[in-house]
This record gives C-alpha cells, structure tokens and sequence, in this order.
C-alpha cells in the first residue's frame, strides 16, 4: 500500500508540474509570441513564379473622392499613435498604418503573422481620426490600407520614433538615430530615363511578422507586382545610429525588359555649391542627396560623382564588376551649407546599398532630371546587371541597405567634401574665355596622416575632347583640406567631363572625382 500511494503523490506532483509548465509556455506564448512556420519566403517566393505566369491586372482603385483629396484633406486624416498594433505588449516595434487617398491610388494586402497563424489585417475606421466630419462618413468599411510606418524606441526607451515607412508602388523610406526623413529606396525601378517612359511596379502584399516584445530586429516579406514583373521580397530590419535593412529578392519577369534597375535609390537635388544659384532663393544649398558614391570590386576603386540639376535629363552610365556598395549621399551636413531650420536638410540621411555575395558585371545608372524646385526627387541610382533578366531566368540577389550619416558606407579613402564650379576667364579664375575654373577639396583617409608640406599631386584626365590647362594642389590650413584647383576647357557644343585623384609618391590617397558639367550649363550666363 505504501508503494502505491508513493506512485501516487508522485503522480500527482507530475500532473502539478506538467499543469505548471503549460501555463509557463501559455504566458510565454501570449507576452511573447512566436511566428509560426506557414509564412516563410518560399510562400512568397512561390506567389510571385505564379503571379509572373498570369497576365498583369491593376489593383483596384480606391473610390474617386479618395484620390481627389488635396494635400491637407489627405493630411487630415490621422492615424492614432495610440492604437498602434502591439502597443499592449509594450512591444518596442509597433505599427502605424497609412490610409489610401491622394497618391495612394490603392490599398495593400497587410497579414500579421504570430503564434495564431498568418491573418489579414482588417480596415477599422475608428484607428483613424478625421478633422471633417462629412469625409468620415464616407470613408468605405473596406477601405484598406496604403502601407504602414514602423515606430522604435530610438531616441529613449519610453518614446516610440518613426523610422520606416512603406507607402506607395515600392517606394520606402528609413532613417538612423540622428536623421529626419529624405531619401527614398524602391524595390524595384524599371526603364527610368528612357524615352519609353517609366513602369512603376508595387508592392501589393506584405507578411509582419509579429516580434518579441524586447526584440531588437524584425521580419516581414514583401510581394511586388507590376507590368513588366513581379518580385519576392524579405526584409530584416534592424534601427539604430545606422538603420539596417537586409533585403533578400527574387525577380521574375513577364517580358523581356529594358532597363532593370536593382536596388534604387530616389532623391532630391535642387541646386548646391557647384551650381548657381537660383533668382530670389535665400538659403544657400538645397538637396537631399548631394552626390553618388561607388565601390567598385574588381579594381578597388571608390568613385564620386557630385549631383546636378541638369537643364535637360541626363542618365551616365557607371561600368561595374562585382560592385561592393553604391550609395546616394549627403555630405554638407553643417546647418550652415543650408541654413534652413524648417527642412533641416543637414540631418537628411545617406543611403548605402552593399551587395551580399557577387552580382557580377553590370553598372551602376544614374538618372537627373530637370526639376524647377525642391519638391521633385529628381535624382535615381540603380545597379543593372550585364544579362538581362528574361521570363526564362529569373534573378535572385542579397544585399544590406544602410541609412545613417555621411560616413555610412565607411570609405577609407579621401574624399571631395567640396565641388566649387566658376566661370574660368575672370579674376580669380582664370583667362580663358569658354573655360571653367573648378575648385575640388579633399580630406579624411590618408590625407589626415599628411604632414601639410606633404608633396600631394593632382591626377586630372578631361574626357569628350576637353582640355586641361593647369591644375595643382596646395593645403588649406583654415579647412584641414588638400585643394584641387583646375582649369579646363571643353570642346566645342561639348559637355566638359572630368576625372580627378589626390596621390603621393605613387599612393593613390582619395577615391576619384569625376564630373559631367553640361553645355547648357548656366555658369557663364548662356543657359539663363
């Protein structure tokens, strides 16, 4: 009998421990809930291959009225920071959802995946408030959404901050710890600069993949759908001083296309210091972005191009073998290169896209288009690769997309902190009537090693039949910077394209400047 009842206490101590362990997975389960394994990329992966097969169809619109909305009746329509999905776990990421309307044209699939499967996110109007009361009343109940922002405690534990917003064909937009809203990134740009015209595929679909509520990083996939092709997309996102996004993507096209453009960048640059300046403007430099960075594999080298706000659209081309990283940055981060509070463009973020693996040959595009003010991005870089991508051969790639101050793609090198650009026959720039005196200042790298006396040489090439006519490199102690100073000569009804780098003793101490100076250009006064 006592062997019995032994068996039996230790049954039931068993079952207590047993009922206990489940309410401690139960509780865990519910504070910290797990995705389960019905979403993964391959799902998303196998959405796209089958979308690709079928004909194309345009989402459908939203009601008229919603896209007739003016800029402030669209504002107007707030989403309430304290319905934020995950807000009552306390989790640290939490989700802001945008409404359709104005250049929303469209809403988007939004699932939740969490330990109770993969569910759509329904349309509930009450998240939202609205300042007119008659819009209210006509707003659909299945309305949907036209994209969602992510919050994170960036700036201190008890402030949830935006850092990442998904809205609009496949645009999105991300900023570090100390930046303000730029830049935009795409999943995809197709045929931009072309005279056929530019496709804009969207993002129509989109799995969030609920986190811990402590957790540092979070997932979600992405399905994009457009004309030409549709893509599978997985984002890790990671805040911080620098905002990582690793992105993996595979793309299958419909058609045969033009021009794919991988991993594009869209900014906005309206005039700077190598430009004049425009008639009644105040402020001294206006842009997001003020030049494109390249990493080449192959040969090592690190390219800049300063951006410009051509007359007429211009698109160069950048040949690349396994390129490292390319990026549009921003540069002239004092408040004094602008001195704009209201727009704050020395906090605007930089954006570097760094391949994970080889991509192979290809190029690097950048695209400028004229715009007449500050509200146009206007400014496109994308990577194309060498083989096209064709029905038959889909694409696949990896890369990080970081967003964070100027030292984000983490040069070694040298580089052109300043691009001066005056009429080189007068005082101060030279003789030469049709000539231009530029002005290209270095710093960082090996040059912050360099005694001041260092003998630092320039090596300059004019390409397209222009003409060097003098050039050298003295220190400016003022700006702890080497000066490239030069004088140069296109050919005739010719653009004046330079190249130009700072070495010592055979040391290649800076990345290469290079320059495509129009011949519409307004610095002698011909293009007013």
């Amino acid at each position: 009998m006592k062997f019995f009842k032994y068996l039996d206490n230790s049954w039931h101590q068993s079952v207590f421990v047993w009922r206990l362990a489940v309410l401690f997975w139960l509780i865990i389960g519910i504070v910290f809930p797990a995705p389960v394994s019905a979403v993964d990329f391959q799902t998303v992966l196998d959405k796209a291959e089958a979308l690709a097969a079928e004909p194309y169809q345009e989402p459908r619109p939203v009601p008229k009225f919603m896209r007739d909305l003016s800029y402030s009746q669209y504002q107007d329509i707030r989403f309430d920071p304290d319905k934020s999905l995950w807000r009552e776990s306390k989790s640290r990421f939490q989700v802001m959802l945008l409404p359709p309307g104005l250049f929303y044209g469209h809403a988007v699939t939004i699932n939740i995946v969490d330990s109770q499967g993969s569910h759509p996110l329904p349309f509930k109007r009450d998240l939202f408030t609205f300042n007119d009361p008659g819009l209210e009343k006509r707003i659909p109940s299945d309305l949907g959404y036209a994209g969602f922002k992510l919050t994170y405690p960036m700036q201190t534990d008890e402030q949830q901050n935006q850092f990442l917003v998904f809205a609009g064909a496949s645009y999105f937009r991300s900023v570090g710890k100390d930046n303000t809203f730029g830049l935009s990134a795409r999943g995809l740009a197709l045929d931009t600069g072309l005279p056929s015209g530019e496709e804009f595929p969207s993002f129509v679909e989109y799995w969030l993949i609920r986190p811990s509520p402590r957790a540092e990083v979070m997932k979600f996939f992405a399905l994009l759908d457009g004309k030409s092709m549709t893509g599978a997309y997985a984002f890790t996102i990671t805040p911080g001083p620098v905002t990582t996004i690793a992105v993996k993507a595979t793309f299958f096209a419909r058609t045969q296309l033009k021009l794919p453009g991988i991993a594009p960048l869209t900014s906005m640059f309206f005039y700077g210091e190598n430009t004049s300046r425009p008639q009644g403007e105040w402020r001294r430099q206006v842009h997001d972005s003020d030049g494109l960075l390249i990493h080449n594999g192959v040969s090592g080298e690190w390219l800049w191009r300063p951006l410009l706000n051509p007359k007429t659209l211009q698109t160069d081309a950048f040949a690349t073998e396994n390129v490292r990283g390319f990026g549009l940055l921003q540069r002239d981060c004092d408040f004094r290169d602008y001195l704009d509070a209201e727009a704050q463009y020395h906090i605007r973020p930089s954006a570097w896209v760094e391949p994970q693996g080889d991509w192979g040959k290809g190029q690097v595009t950048l695209v400028q288009l004229p715009s007449p003010n500050e509200t146009n991005d206007n400014m496109v870089a994308f990577w194309t690769p060498a083989e096209p991508i064709t029905p038959e051969k889909p694409l696949s790639l990896e890369y990080l997309l970081k967003f964070g101050d100027r030292k984000v793609a983490a040069e070694p090198m040298g580089q052109a902190i300043n691009t001066l650009v005056g009429d080189g026959n007068r005082t101060g720039g030279g003789a030469t009537e049709g000539a231009y005196r530029l002005i290209v200042d270095f710093a960082g790298g090996p040059l912050d090693k360099l005694s001041p006396k260092a003998k630092v040489l320039g090596s300059v090439t004019a390409l397209e039949k222009g003409e060097i006519l003098d050039h050298y490199v003295e220190y400016i102690p003022s700006q702890r910077c080497w000066r490239l100073s030069l004088l140069a000569k296109p050919f005739a009804g010719s653009p004046l394209v330079l190249r130009a780098y700072l070495t010592r003793d055979q040391e290649t101490l800076t990345e290469t400047w290079t320059y495509r100076l129009a011949a519409d250009n307004d610095i002698h006064g011909k293009g007013d």
